[in-house]
Protein backbone atom coordinates (compact mmCIF):
# COMPACT_ATOMS: atom_id res chain seq x y z
CA UNK A 1 0.00 0.00 0.00
CA UNK A 2 2.76 2.46 0.93
CA UNK A 3 4.21 1.90 -2.69
CA UNK A 4 1.33 1.99 -4.37
CA UNK A 5 0.47 5.70 -2.67
CA UNK A 6 4.35 7.04 -3.43
CA UNK A 7 3.86 6.11 -6.87
CA UNK A 8 0.31 7.98 -6.84
CA UNK A 9 1.92 10.59 -5.17
CA UNK A 10 4.69 10.56 -7.49
CA UNK A 11 1.99 10.76 -10.44
CA UNK A 12 0.24 13.54 -9.06
CA UNK A 13 3.62 15.37 -8.71
CA UNK A 14 4.64 15.47 -11.89
CA UNK A 15 0.89 16.26 -13.29
CA UNK A 16 1.46 19.32 -11.05
CA UNK A 17 4.49 20.16 -12.41
CA UNK A 18 3.08 20.20 -15.58
CA UNK A 19 0.18 21.87 -14.98
CA UNK A 20 2.28 24.62 -13.29
CA UNK A 21 4.88 24.71 -16.43
CA UNK A 22 2.49 24.81 -19.23
CA UNK A 23 1.24 28.58 -18.77
CA UNK A 24 4.40 29.43 -17.75
CA UNK A 25 6.16 28.53 -20.69
CA UNK A 26 3.49 29.99 -23.08
CA UNK A 27 3.82 33.16 -20.85
CA UNK A 28 7.55 32.84 -21.32
CA UNK A 29 7.36 32.29 -24.99
CA UNK A 30 5.27 35.01 -25.69
CA UNK A 31 7.63 37.43 -23.75
CA UNK A 32 10.61 36.11 -25.73
CA UNK A 33 9.12 36.29 -29.08
CA UNK A 34 7.83 39.92 -28.89
CA UNK A 35 9.30 41.01 -31.74
CA UNK A 36 9.44 37.66 -34.02
CA UNK A 37 6.95 39.39 -36.46
CA UNK A 38 8.73 42.15 -37.10
CA UNK A 39 11.54 41.39 -39.72
CA UNK A 40 8.58 39.56 -41.88
CA UNK A 41 5.81 41.92 -42.11
CA UNK A 42 6.27 44.47 -44.86
CA UNK A 43 2.88 46.17 -45.12
CA UNK A 44 0.02 47.34 -42.47
CA UNK A 45 -3.29 46.91 -43.93
CA UNK A 46 -6.12 49.30 -42.70
CA UNK A 47 -8.88 47.46 -40.18
CA UNK A 48 -12.15 47.58 -42.38
CA UNK A 49 -15.37 48.87 -40.02
CA UNK A 50 -13.64 49.93 -37.61
CA UNK A 51 -11.75 46.81 -36.63
CA UNK A 52 -7.80 47.02 -36.12
CA UNK A 53 -5.37 47.19 -38.65
CA UNK A 54 -3.53 43.66 -39.94
CA UNK A 55 0.05 43.33 -40.32
CA UNK A 56 0.80 41.06 -43.23
CA UNK A 57 3.81 39.95 -45.75
CA UNK A 58 3.18 40.65 -49.55
CA UNK A 59 4.91 39.11 -52.19
CA UNK A 60 4.81 40.75 -56.04
CA UNK A 61 5.71 39.33 -59.18
CA UNK A 62 7.83 40.74 -61.26
CA UNK A 63 6.02 43.42 -64.25
CA UNK A 64 3.36 45.40 -64.57
CA UNK A 65 -0.48 44.13 -62.96
CA UNK A 66 -2.60 43.58 -62.46
CA UNK A 67 -2.41 40.35 -60.88
CA UNK A 68 -4.24 37.33 -59.87
CA UNK A 69 -4.24 37.02 -55.98
CA UNK A 70 -4.06 34.91 -53.36
CA UNK A 71 -4.38 35.13 -49.64
CA UNK A 72 -1.82 32.87 -48.26
CA UNK A 73 -2.80 31.63 -44.71
CA UNK A 74 -0.29 30.33 -41.85
CA UNK A 75 -0.15 27.40 -39.86
CA UNK A 76 -1.25 27.26 -35.87
CA UNK A 77 2.59 29.05 -35.10
CA UNK A 78 1.81 31.99 -36.64
CA UNK A 79 3.19 34.13 -39.70
CA UNK A 80 6.81 32.51 -40.10
CA UNK A 81 9.58 32.26 -42.50
CA UNK A 82 7.74 29.16 -44.49
CA UNK A 83 5.25 30.94 -45.22
CA UNK A 84 7.09 34.12 -46.65
CA UNK A 85 9.51 31.36 -48.36
CA UNK A 86 6.07 29.78 -49.93
CA UNK A 87 5.17 33.50 -50.71
CA UNK A 88 7.83 34.47 -52.86
CA UNK A 89 7.65 30.96 -54.97
CA UNK A 90 4.22 31.10 -55.47
CA UNK A 91 4.69 35.20 -56.60
CA UNK A 92 7.47 33.98 -58.68
CA UNK A 93 5.01 32.43 -60.75
CA UNK A 94 2.82 35.43 -61.78
CA UNK A 95 0.37 36.17 -58.91
CA UNK A 96 0.37 38.81 -56.36
CA UNK A 97 0.32 37.48 -52.65
CA UNK A 98 -0.02 38.12 -49.66
CA UNK A 99 0.11 36.15 -45.64
CA UNK A 100 -1.88 38.24 -42.76
CA UNK A 101 -0.55 37.76 -39.62
CA UNK A 102 -4.01 36.10 -38.44
CA UNK A 103 -3.14 35.78 -34.66
CA UNK A 104 -2.35 39.27 -34.22
CA UNK A 105 1.08 39.60 -33.28
CA UNK A 106 1.55 36.37 -31.53
CA UNK A 107 3.84 34.01 -33.57
CA UNK A 108 5.79 30.64 -32.13
CA UNK A 109 7.85 27.73 -32.22
CA UNK A 110 6.29 26.12 -28.97
CA UNK A 111 3.57 23.69 -29.50
CA UNK A 112 1.82 24.68 -26.65
CA UNK A 113 1.76 28.17 -27.57
CA UNK A 114 1.01 27.55 -30.90
CA UNK A 115 -2.57 25.82 -29.52
CA UNK A 116 -2.59 28.76 -26.79
CA UNK A 117 -3.24 31.07 -29.69
CA UNK A 118 -5.52 28.98 -32.01
CA UNK A 119 -7.85 28.58 -28.98
CA UNK A 120 -7.45 31.94 -27.59
CA UNK A 121 -8.32 33.88 -31.20
CA UNK A 122 -11.89 34.19 -32.08
CA UNK A 123 -12.79 32.60 -35.78
CA UNK A 124 -15.43 36.00 -35.92
CA UNK A 125 -11.71 38.11 -35.55
CA UNK A 126 -9.91 35.86 -38.03
CA UNK A 127 -12.86 36.73 -40.72
CA UNK A 128 -13.37 40.50 -40.01
CA UNK A 129 -9.36 40.78 -40.49
CA UNK A 130 -9.54 38.88 -43.58
CA UNK A 131 -12.48 40.92 -44.58
CA UNK A 132 -9.88 43.90 -44.16
CA UNK A 133 -7.24 42.81 -46.57
CA UNK A 134 -9.91 41.55 -48.69
CA UNK A 135 -11.59 45.31 -49.12
CA UNK A 136 -7.86 46.49 -49.08
CA UNK A 137 -6.80 44.28 -52.00
CA UNK A 138 -10.07 45.35 -54.25
CA UNK A 139 -8.58 48.85 -53.97
CA UNK A 140 -4.89 48.41 -55.31
CA UNK A 141 -4.22 48.58 -58.39
CA UNK A 142 -1.94 45.54 -58.68
CA UNK A 143 -4.60 43.60 -57.92
CA UNK A 144 -7.04 41.82 -60.37
CA UNK A 145 -9.68 42.11 -57.63
CA UNK A 146 -11.97 39.49 -60.02
CA UNK A 147 -9.57 36.82 -59.28
CA UNK A 148 -8.52 36.62 -55.75
CA UNK A 149 -8.28 33.53 -54.07
CA UNK A 150 -7.63 32.01 -50.41
CA UNK A 151 -4.70 28.95 -49.47
CA UNK A 152 -3.85 28.04 -46.60
CA UNK A 153 -1.76 25.17 -44.71
CA UNK A 154 -2.63 23.13 -41.46
CA UNK A 155 -4.94 25.68 -39.33
CA UNK A 156 -4.72 27.89 -42.56
CA UNK A 157 -6.44 25.31 -43.96
CA UNK A 158 -9.37 25.11 -41.90
CA UNK A 159 -9.35 29.01 -41.73
CA UNK A 160 -9.31 28.99 -46.06
CA UNK A 161 -12.29 27.17 -45.94
CA UNK A 162 -14.32 28.78 -43.57
CA UNK A 163 -13.59 32.04 -44.48
CA UNK A 164 -14.80 30.92 -48.44
CA UNK A 165 -17.72 30.02 -46.63
CA UNK A 166 -17.74 33.15 -45.65
CA UNK A 167 -16.60 35.48 -48.44
CA UNK A 168 -18.92 34.50 -51.60
CA UNK A 169 -16.54 37.25 -54.11
CA UNK A 170 -13.42 34.55 -53.62
CA UNK A 171 -12.51 33.24 -56.80
CA UNK A 172 -11.15 29.55 -55.45
CA UNK A 173 -10.03 27.85 -52.46
CA UNK A 174 -6.60 25.74 -51.63
CA UNK A 175 -6.61 24.02 -48.52
CA UNK A 176 -3.45 22.25 -47.20
CA UNK A 177 -4.09 19.36 -44.68
CA UNK A 178 -6.83 21.16 -42.91
CA UNK A 179 -9.52 20.14 -41.22
CA UNK A 180 -12.60 19.46 -43.74
CA UNK A 181 -16.40 20.45 -43.33
CA UNK A 182 -18.37 16.86 -44.48
CA UNK A 183 -22.06 19.23 -44.54
CA UNK A 184 -23.17 19.18 -48.01
CA UNK A 185 -25.49 22.08 -47.35
CA UNK A 186 -23.05 24.13 -45.92
CA UNK A 187 -20.17 23.44 -48.77
CA UNK A 188 -23.11 24.51 -51.25
CA UNK A 189 -21.93 28.66 -50.21
CA UNK A 190 -18.57 27.97 -52.06
CA UNK A 191 -18.14 30.70 -54.24
CA UNK A 192 -15.44 28.49 -56.77
CA UNK A 193 -13.83 25.68 -57.41
CA UNK A 194 -11.71 24.08 -53.94
CA UNK A 195 -8.12 22.23 -54.04
CA UNK A 196 -8.02 19.51 -51.32
CA UNK A 197 -4.23 18.28 -50.50
CA UNK A 198 -4.08 15.69 -47.65
CA UNK A 199 -1.68 12.78 -46.71
CA UNK A 200 -2.57 9.16 -46.29
CA UNK A 201 -0.88 9.38 -42.80
CA UNK A 202 -1.95 12.68 -41.34
CA UNK A 203 -3.20 10.73 -37.76
CA UNK A 204 -4.96 14.32 -37.64
CA UNK A 205 -6.93 14.29 -40.61
CA UNK A 206 -8.11 10.35 -41.12
CA UNK A 207 -8.58 9.28 -45.28
CA UNK A 208 -12.24 8.32 -44.07
CA UNK A 209 -13.12 12.23 -43.40
CA UNK A 210 -11.52 13.46 -46.97
CA UNK A 211 -13.34 10.67 -48.63
CA UNK A 212 -16.30 12.29 -46.82
CA UNK A 213 -15.47 16.01 -47.59
CA UNK A 214 -14.71 14.70 -51.68
CA UNK A 215 -18.58 12.94 -51.38
CA UNK A 216 -19.88 15.94 -49.75
CA UNK A 217 -18.90 18.34 -52.17
CA UNK A 218 -19.47 16.31 -55.01
CA UNK A 219 -23.20 16.56 -53.33
CA UNK A 220 -23.19 20.17 -53.03
CA UNK A 221 -21.82 20.63 -56.90
CA UNK A 222 -18.38 22.22 -56.10
CA UNK A 223 -15.95 21.53 -58.96
CA UNK A 224 -13.07 20.40 -56.67
CA UNK A 225 -9.95 18.05 -56.41
CA UNK A 226 -9.22 16.03 -53.46
CA UNK A 227 -5.63 14.29 -53.34
CA UNK A 228 -4.25 12.02 -50.51
CA UNK A 229 -0.65 11.59 -51.30
CA UNK A 230 0.45 8.30 -50.10
CA UNK A 231 2.29 7.93 -46.89
CA UNK A 232 2.64 11.23 -46.63
CA UNK A 233 2.49 13.16 -43.31
CA UNK A 234 0.75 15.80 -41.79
CA UNK A 235 2.24 19.29 -42.72
CA UNK A 236 4.43 17.28 -45.38
CA UNK A 237 4.74 20.81 -47.61
CA UNK A 238 7.14 22.00 -45.20
CA UNK A 239 9.31 24.83 -46.95
CA UNK A 240 10.56 26.27 -50.21
CA UNK A 241 13.51 23.81 -49.66
CA UNK A 242 11.45 21.02 -49.84
CA UNK A 243 8.93 22.08 -52.52
CA UNK A 244 12.19 22.34 -55.09
CA UNK A 245 13.88 19.20 -53.96
CA UNK A 246 10.39 17.24 -55.52
CA UNK A 247 9.13 14.25 -54.23
CA UNK A 248 5.73 14.65 -52.92
CA UNK A 249 6.04 18.12 -51.43
CA UNK A 250 6.83 19.27 -55.29
CA UNK A 251 4.14 17.19 -56.65
CA UNK A 252 2.07 19.08 -54.41
CA UNK A 253 2.90 22.72 -54.56
CA UNK A 254 2.79 21.78 -58.59
CA UNK A 255 -0.67 20.54 -58.18
CA UNK A 256 -1.46 23.69 -56.31
CA UNK A 257 0.10 25.69 -59.51
CA UNK A 258 -1.77 23.68 -62.03
CA UNK A 259 -5.10 24.33 -60.25
CA UNK A 260 -4.63 27.92 -60.01
CA UNK A 261 -3.79 28.58 -63.51
CA UNK A 262 -6.92 26.93 -64.83
CA UNK A 263 -9.28 28.43 -61.88
CA UNK A 264 -7.47 31.93 -60.67
CA UNK A 265 -5.65 33.15 -63.80
CA UNK A 266 -7.80 31.87 -66.63
CA UNK A 267 -10.85 31.58 -64.95
CA UNK A 268 -14.15 33.47 -65.72
CA UNK A 269 -14.90 36.15 -63.05
CA UNK A 270 -18.60 34.83 -62.23
CA UNK A 271 -19.60 33.22 -58.79
CA UNK A 272 -21.48 30.76 -57.93
CA UNK A 273 -21.97 30.69 -53.85
CA UNK A 274 -24.35 32.68 -51.99
CA UNK A 275 -23.79 34.12 -48.15
CA UNK A 276 -24.76 31.90 -45.47
CA UNK A 277 -24.58 32.68 -41.63
CA UNK A 278 -21.53 30.17 -41.08
CA UNK A 279 -19.91 29.23 -37.27
CA UNK A 280 -17.00 27.27 -37.08
CA UNK A 281 -16.69 25.50 -34.21
CA UNK A 282 -13.52 25.00 -31.91
CA UNK A 283 -13.28 21.19 -32.89
CA UNK A 284 -11.07 19.44 -29.80
CA UNK A 285 -10.68 16.06 -31.09
CA UNK A 286 -8.95 17.46 -33.99
CA UNK A 287 -6.30 19.97 -32.22
CA UNK A 288 -5.70 17.46 -29.39
CA UNK A 289 -4.44 15.28 -32.54
CA UNK A 290 -2.71 17.69 -34.38
CA UNK A 291 -0.56 18.43 -31.03
CA UNK A 292 0.61 14.69 -30.82
CA UNK A 293 1.14 15.08 -34.94
CA UNK A 294 3.62 18.13 -33.94
CA UNK A 295 4.92 16.35 -31.01
CA UNK A 296 5.14 13.17 -31.71
CA UNK A 297 3.84 11.58 -34.70
CA UNK A 298 4.07 12.53 -38.51
CA UNK A 299 4.51 16.35 -38.21
CA UNK A 300 7.36 16.08 -35.76
CA UNK A 301 9.93 16.01 -38.90
CA UNK A 302 9.35 19.77 -38.99
CA UNK A 303 11.79 22.22 -38.05
CA UNK A 304 10.44 24.41 -35.00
Amino acid sequence: MKTFKRILLGLLSVLAILILFLPLSIFVDSLLGANRLDSLINTTVPGANGGPDVRAYIAKPAGDGPFPTVIMIHEFYGLRESIVGKADLLAQQGYLVIAPDTFRGSATSWIPRAIYQVVTTKPENVNADLDSIYAWLETQPDVDSNRIAIAGFCYGGRTSLVYSLHNNKLAATVIFYGSPEIDPQVLKALPGPLLGIFGSADQSISVEDVNLFDAALTTANIPHEITVYDGQPHAFVEDVAGIQAGGAQGDAWNQMLAFLEKNLKNAPSARMGQSIAYEDTFNWEYYIMLVYEHAFGTASHQQH
